[in-house]
């Protein structure tokens, strides 16, 4: 019998693979006794990337749903681990010294056990103060090779690179094939060279399914050595997200490997789960084409997650390149002819650039420029005419060492420009900021939070926090899922008026019962948001207080049990039996969880409009 093989579920990698939006924080909550239930993951992947991000883009708190999370998880032993870009922390550009510092004490307070720190340069002296920062606040630095195919990616490069990251103290390596085009012979090469050199660092295998090479891969790291592996499961595996851990599971053990059982009545009722997750509202944001395989990634080697986004850019420049086509008198390109060639233009601007791993950010700046370089070159006007100054910044070395060497265009052309390039350490350009963030929160009457929790997050997302705590971020969600549901129906053949009566089928409206200003104060953290799309309320539970022109306030209680399906008034005046949300009442007699500043009482009564869960406010 060979060796162990251990799986961990990418949880929050594969919704980001496949859309923009992650589970709510209840959600998660009712899926993760389902994954201890199945009984095959050593881990899970809780948070990280843009979990924390997004989260606050449809106005949760991010830090309540990453300790529920991981708390169900820890209890049946589970690790728990989350991404973070190196210099960049958890967003798409670099972080201050001291909020990486203070990230992986919260994170390990949260419940966090281990954190993949990655750079998407590779260059060590951004991934190196992480692990300084990880072990300080004792969480387990798992080090990362972002894996791309390119001539100066080598063995020799990537086991070099290996060494400095195992002697800076990092217990575990991770090669992170983003893209899914690392050959599977030459990581389970690579895995081998590392595994002979330090037998005791624990290897992980992160490889999206993309153009197609890692089942192959998986298998071939484990040959080598290869301790876990990462995994998805239905009904978001594959296409540009990750092997299902079922295929995973079958041939490694006919490959002769220990690996785990998977218990499948909890498999199909997770996969059943995140269907429901999905048809709530997580799928009206997951482009079709992510789910798709396309060996069309191999050759630009972009990942396989940035393909909705490209896509909605592509369409952006088709109608303008084919009005300047038809113009001219010329044929007009297709979507797959204008594909193609940016395909061709990455391929093109990649190693001019210095051979970036095409990775987050990076990725995203060679696609940019390759993007604007075919528009420009269609009508005639020649390339490097639209580079930001963040893809600047990373051509003239502020964001660490490109692996390879720059153009002699590119270089000319940054000195065309009055641009210096630099090779100081990347950090010294961002100094400390925590000072002034605590000012804001003081300023402002916010609560640092446990372990400083709400600090971190207005320091790692300031723009997103304040809009947040402002409620404009829930606000926002909301009127985009709006448009997004009515989108799909009228896709589907509906007109608007049709797509308003269907979205709203088997919902009741809670109306005004006087005219005046609308008070919202169901969130008991901020009393100035309207309730989340999706969240509970309960029969009798205050919602909100209507101000009438004579000065007297109206209490407004919810008539039902349910989950909040749309809001329609926001902030706004509203006349008597104006609706102010629509609820889907509880199909069945159920016991929620009341806010803690809550008391339940009693259950009245099962018909679906009368369902009265009891409750009233702790003094």
């Amino acid at each position: 019998m060979k060796k162990e093989i251990k799986f961990s579920l990418v949880y929050r990698d594969m919704w980001q693979s496949s859309g923009k939006y992650q589970p709510r924080v209840d959600q998660l909550r009712k899926i993760a006794p389902l994954f201890v239930e199945m009984g095959c993951f050593a881990r899970v992947e809780t948070n990280g990337g843009a979990f924390e991000q997004v989260n606050l883009l449809y106005g949760e708190n991010p830090n309540r749903a990453v300790r529920e999370f991981t708390g169900i998880l820890h209890k049946a032993g589970i690790q728990t681990h989350m991404l973070d870009r190196g210099l960049n922390g958890l967003r798409m550009y670099p972080v201050p010294a001291d909020v990486r510092r203070l990230m992986y004490h919260v994170k390990h307070a949260q419940g966090v056990d281990i954190t993949r720190i990655f750079d998407g340069l590779n260059d060590p002296r951004n991934i190196i103060p992480s692990i300084k920062y990880a072990l300080e606040a004792g969480m387990i630095p798992q080090a990362t090779l972002c894996i791309t195919h390119s001539p100066v990616h080598t063995i020799e490069y990537y086991s070099t690179l290996a060494d400095k990251l195992i002697e800076a103290g990092a217990s575990e390596i991770c090669l992170k094939d983003m893209a899914g085009v690392g050959r599977p012979r030459f990581l389970g090469d690579l895995v081998k060279d590392i595994k002979t050199k330090h037998p005791e660092i624990i290897i992980q295998y992160h490889g999206h399914t993309g153009p197609g090479f890692s089942v192959a891969s998986m298998l071939e790291v484990c040959e080598a050595g290869a301790d876990i592996l990462d995994v998805a499961m239905e009904p978001l595996s594959w296409g540009k997200v990750h092997p299902d851990v079922i295929t995973i599971r079958e041939m490694l053990h006919d490959a002769g490997f220990q690996v785990p059982e998977i218990n499948m009545n909890a498999y199909m009722k997770a996969r059943a789960l995140t269907q429901e997750f999905m048809d709530d509202f997580l799928g009206y944001f997951i482009n079709p084409s992510n789910k798709h395989m396309s060996s069309l990634l191999i050759s630009c080697g972009l990942p396989g997650g940035m393909m909705g986004s490209m896509m909605a850019d592509l369409k952006g420049v088709h109608a303008g390149i084919n009005m300047f086509l038809r113009g001219k008198g010329e044929p007009e390109l297709s979507i797959d002819d204008l594909l193609v060639k940016l395909f061709d233009e990455v391929s093109y601007v990649w190693p001019r650039f210095g051979y970036p791993p095409l990775v987050t950010p990076f990725s995203q700046y060679v696609k940019n420029v390759a993007l604007m370089n075919v528009y420009n070159l269609v009508r005639g006007e020649g390339r490097w005419q639209a580079i930001d100054q963040n893809t600047w910044n990373m051509i003239l070395g502020k964001s660490g060492r490109l692996p390879g060497a720059l153009d002699p265009e590119i270089i000319a052309l940054a000195k065309e420009k009055g641009y210096e390039f630099s090779d100081e350490d990347p950090q010294g350009n961002y100094p400390d900021a925590l000072d002034e963030y605590r000012k804001e929160m003081d300023e402002n009457g916010w609560e640092y939070g446990p372990d400083d929790e709400e600090l971190f997050e207005l320091a790692m997302h300031d723009r997103q926090y304040r809009d947040f705590k402002s409620g404009i971020a829930k606000q926002r969600f909301e009127e985009e899922l709006d448009k997004a549901k009515t989108d799909a129906l009228v896709k589907q053949g509906y007109n608007e008026a049709d797509a308003l009566k269907i979205k709203r089928a088997g919902t009741e409206p809670i109306e005004s019962p006087v005219s005046g200003t609308i008070i919202w104060e169901v969130d008991l953290e901020d009393k100035s948001v309207a309730p989340a799309i999706g969240s509970k309320i309960l029969t009798d539970q205050p919602l909100c207080h209507i101000q009438t022109p004579a000065g007297y306030i109206q209490e407004v209680t919810s008539n039902f049990t349910g989950r909040v399906t749309e809001v329609l008034a926001q902030g706004a005046t509203v006349r008597k039996g104006d609706a102010l949300i629509y609820v889907r009442p509880a199909e069945q007699e159920e016991v929620w969880q009341c806010p803690k500043e809550q008391k339940l009482v009693r259950v009245e009564d099962t018909d679906p409009k009368k369902v009265h869960i009891k409750s009233h406010f702790a003094h």
